[in-house]
């Protein structure tokens, strides 16, 4: 209803505006005819010689206003027409009983109706391939998320892989030289993991790896990076964590391995080494390198062994490597 109001107000000033215009355009302009006429031309014609021709000025004007009146009523008549054609339409659309006409206006009103009846279902169509695509964009979006996760998980462990490590390191870097954040490394390695590739199998060692992975991820907090960093040997960098704070967090990782029934069906420990920024060194290289140092050291111990760095040997000195036989 409020709609019906609105349409037939829009009508009114439609016609409103177009008996003005023509009142403009129309009226004006034979005013100032008759003005014209009254004052200049009129007078010359007094000489009785000259009355038939000013008598005949006089209907020629009269005819012209006749005419103009004339057009302006068409003009009204065709602008009334179109505010009632266009209101009909309308009503068309909501009342069956304005349908079916033979007349001019039935036939305007039916191609209007149809018109409309395109546009909407133009409309329909677009909103549909609009609602395609936004969600062939967001399985687009998640599809690129998959790939990229992809390029930094090691496919064997499911953890993150070298590459992330060092984004991670470089970020958290910046962050501690922006802060003064403490940040600790924890690399760990599975003790005789050779000799269980030989004497088991390569496909026990690989579900070895696994299950550490699953042990590190149960025992870590959300904010924790863990990688595998080598063949057997994986990465856990400790975020915002103090040296005192991820020798606990070794000390309880080697225990929950030691504790845990592998699927192999023999048991299986690990070594680590701890290092942390700024208390052991400063930069992220040599955080690094004192980490190994520490892990070297726990093999030297004996193996199943958690041990920090004490900076005792230099770092980046040459030594054995611990990776596979040890």
């Amino acid at each position: 209803m409020e709609h019906h109001k609105e349409i037939a107000f829009v009508g009114k000033r439609i016609t409103t505006k177009v008996i003005l215009a023509l009142s403009l355009s129309s009226f004006i302009p034979l005013l100032v005819l008759v003005y014209a006429q009254t004052v200049y031309i009129v007078p010359s014609l007094n000489a009785p010689d000259q009355q038939p021709l000013a008598v005949a000025l006089r209907l020629l004007t009269v005819f012209t206003g006749c005419l103009m009146l004339a057009g302006a009523y068409v003009v009204w008549d065709l602008a009334r027409a179109v505010s009632r054609s266009v209101q009909l339409v309308v009503a068309a659309k909501h009342a069956p009983q304005f349908q079916g006409r033979s007349d001019e206006i039935g036939t305007l009103m039916t191609s209007f109706s149809r018109m409309l009846s395109t546009i909407e279902e133009q409309a329909t169509e677009i909103n549909t391939f609009a609602a395609k695509l936004d969600a062939a964009y967001r399985e687009l979006e998640q599809t690129n998320s998959k790939l990229k996760e992809f390029s930094f998980k090691d496919e064997l462990t499911g953890t993150y892989n070298r590459r992330l490590f060092s984004i991670r390191l470089d970020e958290e870097l910046q962050r501690y030289r922006r802060f003064g954040h403490p940040i600790s490394l924890v690399l760990l390695d599975i003790d005789n993991f050779k000799a269980i590739n030989d004497q088991i199998g390569h496909n026990a060692g690989d579900e070895a790896l696994r299950e550490i992975a699953q042990l590190l991820a149960s025992q870590s907090r959300g904010e924790n990076v863990i990688c595998r960093y080598g063949g057997d040997e994986f990465a856990i960098l400790l975020v915002e964590t103090s040296k005192s704070g991820s020798m606990e967090y070794a000390e309880r990782i080697r225990a929950t391995v030691g504790k845990h029934m592998f699927s192999l069906g023999a048991q299986v420990t690990v070594s680590l080494g701890v290092a942390s920024l700024p208390e052991d060194v400063a930069t992220g290289d040599d955080l690094i390198r004192a980490a190994d140092e520490a892990l070297y050291a726990a093999k030297r111990l004996g193996r199943d062994q958690a041990a920090a760095y004490e900076g005792r040997a230099p770092i980046g000195e040459a030594r054995e490597k611990v990776h596979d036989g040890t």
